[in-house]
């Protein structure tokens, strides 16, 4: 049974082979600076951003979520976003993305958030069969304005 529990300093070297699983998947680089700066805000109590690790039952990470607050106009209680979500291809399909999209989520109910909501790209068919099953497809269409790089 996969086990999901908060990032802890020595999660890192367990971290890190994820992370750059996600990133590839994404056909995305970030600096080795901003992956030392992101794994820093995860575990930063004061930054509103956290992460989760899923663990096989030999205690293998096989999965992350990343996930952030943020006030909202349209309700008095804040959203939750989850911002990352990925399983180590070789495990996808035993259930660690419900679990880690379920632990996001039992967060945001005790924190009395109103929603939790995220993005995918419209190609990864394979996370958006299991968003089909625990979300709702909302139907709006994501744009954006880069302004670094």
């Amino acid at each position: 049974m996969t086990q999901i529990r908060p990032l802890a300093p020595a999660d890192r070297d367990a971290w890190l082979p994820l992370w750059r699983g996600y990133l590839e998947f994404y056909e995305s680089e970030v600096a080795a600076e901003q992956t030392a700066l992101t794994w820093n805000r995860l575990l930063d109590p004061q930054f509103p951003i956290h992460g989760a690790i899923a663990l096989d039952d030999d205690g293998r990470a096989i999965g992350f979520v990343h996930w952030l607050t943020h006030g909202a106009t349209w309700s008095p209680a804040p959203y939750v976003y989850l911002e990352d979500l990925f399983v180590a291809p070789d495990t996808r399909g035993t259930g660690a993305g419900r679990a880690l999209i379920a632990h996001v989520t039992e967060w945001a109910r005790e924190r009395d958030a109103a929603k939790v909501y995220w993005l995918t790209h419209e190609s990864n068919a394979t996370a958006r069969a299991l968003y089909d099953r625990v979300a709702t497809h909302t139907g709006f269409v994501h744009y954006e304005i880069g302004l670094r790089g």
